[in-house]
């Protein structure tokens, strides 16, 4: 198995940066979700998204 992966991806120096490449951009990705999902959760209902529907409904009165 490791001889396998040896020869596939690491033994060409062009192959391995794009290896190291798409790595790093995958993570990036899943722990841009990942931290962003434990800060909804752990801040539900003190977000503007949360929030917003009640005060664009209560202001929505006064532009008449």
């Amino acid at each position: 198995m490791a001889s396998v992966i040896n020869s596939t991806l690491f033994k060409r120096n062009a192959i391995f940066l794009s290896t190291v490449f798409v790595s790093a951009f995958a993570l990036e990705i899943v722990w841009d979700n990942a931290s962003a999902g434990v800060w909804d959760s752990i801040n539900r209902g003190r977000q503007w998204k949360d929030i917003k529907q009640k005060y664009l409904a209560e202001g929505d009165d006064d532009d008449e």
